[in-house]
């Protein structure tokens, strides 16, 4: 798997030349329209990086944007991987990796979930302040030393620093941020009203299908993660919603996320 990491590494230093990456971004449902408020110098797309995996969701791109985002080096996501597309825990996670072999120090992480926190309302954006991992984790099998530890604390994931600053840049944007904890599920299944209701009981206010084995894996190998999700539809209600819906909200909140994460990045 090292060897692995490396020689994507290595592929995409030859296609970007010197340019070194400080902060990763993944780009979630519908999100994709926010690397479009980076200053592109290179893009490379999955189906050119040997052994890479490929997205299969609509909405997701597949490639990576390299530029600049708010005065800082940036290396965007365009398009995420899934477990419930067929991929290893070890395979969603392979960007991730190749993202702290370039450097990168700092991770940004962005979904569309669904509101679990009956106070929610579509469209809000969430500052995810924990998570729960119902994905299987990434880090099972054996540990890899170069990559990080055996054992990983999970104390303060989401960097606390970011979450204030993120708040505090929502209020000046005239945006009430939400706050709570996203629950990672495998899908492709949307839950079940009963799932909800669970979800609720063990003290989640958001749940998706993604994000949480990225973040694992972006603190097995020390960096700094901040997460945030678009709220596509609310659990408990009558509502259904469908991919669609999900990619539309998503891009109604996108300008909203361009500019936290681009506030954010700037005061790195």
């Amino acid at each position: 798997m090292l060897e692995r990491i490396d020689e994507t590494v290595s592929f995409i230093r030859g296609r970007i030349g010197g340019f070194e990456p400080q902060v990763g971004i993944v780009l979630g449902s519908g999100l994709g329209g926010l690397a479009e408020g980076v200053e592109q110098e290179f893009v490379v797309d999955y189906s050119d990086i040997e052994g890479f995996p490929v997205s299969t969701v609509e909405g997701h791109r597949g490639r990576l944007i390299f530029g600049t985002l708010g005065g800082r080096r940036v290396v965007a996501m365009q398009g995420r991987f899934h477990y419930y597309e067929g991929y290893s825990a070890q395979q969603v996670v392979l960007p991730i990796r190749v993202m702290g072999r370039l450097g990168v120090e700092t991770l940004f992480v962005s979904n569309a979930a669904g509101g679990v926190n009956e106070t929610f309302r579509v469209g809000d954006v969430m500052v995810i302040r924990d998570h729960i991992n119902l994905i299987p984790n990434p880090l099972i099998g054996r540990n890899i030393a170069e990559l990080g530890p055996r054992f990983v604390d999970m104390h303060d994931l989401y960097d606390a620093k970011l979450r204030a600053s993120a708040m505090r840049i929502g209020s000046g944007l005239g945006v009430e941020l939400r706050e709570g904890v996203y629950v990672g599920g495998t899908g492709p299944t949307y839950e079940t009203q009963a799932e909800y209701r669970y979800f609720r009981a063990i003290g989640a206010d958001a749940v998706g299908m993604s994000t949480t084995p990225e973040v694992i894996a972006a603190r097995h190998m020390g960096l700094r993660v901040f997460g945030a999700s678009v709220i596509t539809n609310i659990g408990l209600s009558d509502e259904v919603g469908d991919h669609e819906d999900v990619q539309l909200q998503g891009a109604k909140a996108g300008k909203v996320m361009e500019k936290l994460f681009t506030g954010l990045i700037h005061e790195l």
